[in-house]
């Protein structure tokens, strides 16, 4: 009988497990990727040039976070983009209304909510899959969200408002802070809470989720309001930064949010990926476009390569389940 076969032994666990060397991957590239900015471009480490950085990895880490919950249930909310943007020509509709920017914040939130229930009810009751659920729901809401607008363009919000996404607090961005905050709470919520658990345990296996007693449908249904309330409050930023709104505002915003996530090391597949990992994702997909920029590369490739990262993300996601299995 050799060593291994002994009944009671017990193989070694690596001195780093496979969640850690993960995280270091993506920090590494995401430290390579600085390297070489530096390098080919004087502007990269401008402090400017690196607050800009930040900023824009805090506005898509809030839809690409929400979008996170839904992944690892295995499903998949490709209306996000569009929800940003029916949800922002509304808030900003009631703040000119009103002159109240609570309430522009609330008709976001409510809104996007709304949006996110009504997908995740396409999913759990009418058992739609959740990419023709959504990318329904996308066409839905560009077509609303147009005629609402009628081609106009909504502009000019309170200097108060405009400091939750153009303001600074002690030197940084005011997104950043906003950032840091709903890290902390999504990662707490992922991964510290029983529904945290019981939305890994779903995306890792729905049947035995489902036999153990978790209640899958009430669990879908919060990921998918999750989402879509995380989209209205990057609306919120977005309007706030933008100080206008009109109904292309979410068109090209999906694409980076899902690029996020899976860069960040959230399986396509359900039940693996973190909150950290998404906004390293955010982090490294807004260096490459931030170089794009500074090395006056075409803004055309730029979708481009956010799409060639999109299928690296897949591939190497799909290689390292068939490893272990």
């Amino acid at each position: 009988m050799t060593e291994l076969s002994k009944p009671g032994f017990a193989p070694p666990r690596p001195f780093i497990s496979a969640d850690l060397l993960q995280v270091f991957y993506r920090l590494l590239a995401v430290f390579l990727i600085c390297l070489a900015l530096a390098l080919l471009s004087e502007s990269f480490l401008t402090l400017g040039n690196i607050l800009n950085v930040l900023r824009q990895a805090s506005l898509l880490f809030f839809i690409a976070s929400g979008l996170t919950l839904v992944v690892l249930t295995a499903g998949l909310d490709l209306s996000v983009g569009a929800n940003v943007a029916l949800s922002a020509c509304l808030a900003g509709t009631v703040i000119q209304g009103t002159g109240s920017a609570a309430l522009g914040v609330l008709a976001a939130l409510a809104t996007g909510g709304v949006i996110g229930l009504l997908n995740g009810l396409m999913v759990t009751a009418l058992r739609i899959p959740s990419f023709i659920a959504t990318y329904g729901m996308l066409w839905v809401l560009n077509g609303v969200t147009y005629w609402y607008m009628a081609g106009e363009i909504i502009h000019g919000f309170p200097p108060g408002f405009r400091q939750v996404g153009s303001g600074y607090l002690f030197g940084l961005p005011t997104p950043i802070y906003l950032l840091l905050i709903f890290l902390a709470i999504g990662t707490a919520f992922a991964q510290r809470t029983i529904w945290g658990q019981e939305i890994y345990a779903i995306g890792a296996n729905p049947a035995a989720a489902r036999l153990s007693g978790i209640p899958l449908t009430r669990r879908l249904l919060l990921v998918y309001t999750v989402s879509g309330t995380m989209a209205g409050l990057a609306s919120i930023i977005f309007l706030a930064r933008l100080n206008s709104a009109e109904a292309d505002i979410g068109e090209s915003l999906t694409l980076p949010a899902i690029a996020a996530v899976l860069i960040g090391g959230t399986s396509l597949f359900g039940g693996v990926g973190t909150m950290f990992g998404t906004f390293v994702g955010a982090l490294i997909l807004t260096l490459v476009l931030n170089g794009m920029n500074l090395l006056s590369v075409n803004a055309s490739w730029q979708p481009l390569v956010t799409g060639v990262i999109v299928i690296l993300a897949v591939w190497l996601d799909m290689k390292t389940r068939r490893r272990k299995q």
